[in-house]
């Protein structure tokens, strides 16, 4: 009589077979067209009230009409992005319901600063589409003498060292064009580094620092209102929000150019489909003119992209950075 033990491995590989269809079953489903069938969480990696916070929540209104889903914005500031960054890269699930705001500092910067920034944003993250960019602008306190950015340059170079800018934090943006400002200015500036971009913003408002650079969007209603003077752009063309404030390259420093974007991200590994449907709602909120002139009013430059085309800006940018902070020596232990 032949053995029935060819017989009991059939049956325990059909069993086992029946079990993963019947766990893979709910997100193949959704990945089918019930996506999303709860709400979606979008984590901003920096405190309410800033620039990232501004965009985000008009953002996220928009996107859950969209989708006929609810959008949560979680803030979770810290280590300059990187609690949030490895939190979505490492923790969530690769579901689909977690998106990352991931901006150029977090992703094309801080790998480069930190020893362990806590994630890959090469290869733990998938882009869905980048969002907006605004450039850097050099202000200063509406109290200082600075009225352009030769008086700037030629306060810094009365007393070496001693003239102060503030930042949103080592690393970020805001300082690496800083150092770039530096470096082709000839001067020698004090760095204030800040737990984030608004922290150091009221401090130039209440007269604590001089300077700064900082985000156009974030600054430019304390311009209209005269709190602070923006003396330059640091982009290759000036904002139409602000016609007659020149380039850096226009007062005589070329190369002075920090243009900060954001986008939206996953974590790896998400379903093809959850990507695509997701890509695709932001992106028709993005060319949406109810969603993007308002953003526009306020400084940010709105963009669209595809998953394919963040991905090579993100793959661009995270070199050219690495390039700037290793020649600046800069890093954070």
């Amino acid at each position: 009589m032949p053995s029935t033990a060819p017989a009991r491995a059939l049956a325990l590989f059909a069993g086992a077979l029946a079990v993963i269809a019947t766990t893979c079953l709910p997100q193949a489903a959704q990945a089918n067209g019930d996506y999303p069938s709860q709400p979606i969480t979008i984590v901003v990696p920096q405190p309410p009230g800033g620039a990232a916070d501004q965009f985000a929540r008009p953002f996220g209104q928009a996107l859950g009409k969209e989708l006929g889903q609810s959008v949560i914005i979680l803030n979770r500031p810290g280590a300059n992005g990187n609690i949030a960054a490895a939190n979505v890269a490492r923790i969530t699930p690769a579901d689909g319901y977690t998106v990352f705001y991931g901006s150029v500092s977090t992703l094309a910067v801080n790998p480069h600063l930190y020893k362990d920034a806590g994630f890959d944003p090469l290869k733990d993250f998938q882009p869905l589409t980048l969002t907006n960019q605004t450039p850097n602008v050099l202000l200063v306190g509406a109290q200082t003498p600075y009225h352009s950015v030769a008086d700037v340059i030629a306060a810094a170079k009365a007393k070496p060292g001693a003239l102060a800018f503030g930042s949103a934090g080592n690393g970020n943006t805001m300082h690496l064009v800083g150092l770039q400002f530096q470096a082709k200015a000839g001067v020698q500036l004090m760095h204030i580094p800040y737990k984030g971009g608004p922290a150091a913003l009221n401090d130039v408002l209440a007269g604590q620092i001089p300077m700064m650079f900082h985000n156009l969007s974030a600054v430019i209603p304390f311009h209209q209102s005269g709190k602070v003077r923006v003396l330059a752009v640091a982009d290759t063309k000036r904002s139409p929000l602000l016609p007659d404030v020149p380039t850096m390259a226009e007062v005589g420093l070329p190369g002075v150019e920090s243009v900060a974007w954001s986008g939206m991200l996953v974590r790896a590994g998400t379903p093809a489909p959850m990507v695509d449907k997701l890509s695709a709602a932001m992106r028709k909120v993005l060319d949406d003119p109810a969603f993007r002139k308002p953003m526009e009013a306020q400084g940010f430059e709105v963009l669209s992209s595809t998953p394919d085309a963040f991905s090579a800006r993100l793959k661009k940018d995270y070199q050219s950075m690495g390039d700037v902070i290793r020649a600046g020596n800069v890093h954070i232990d």
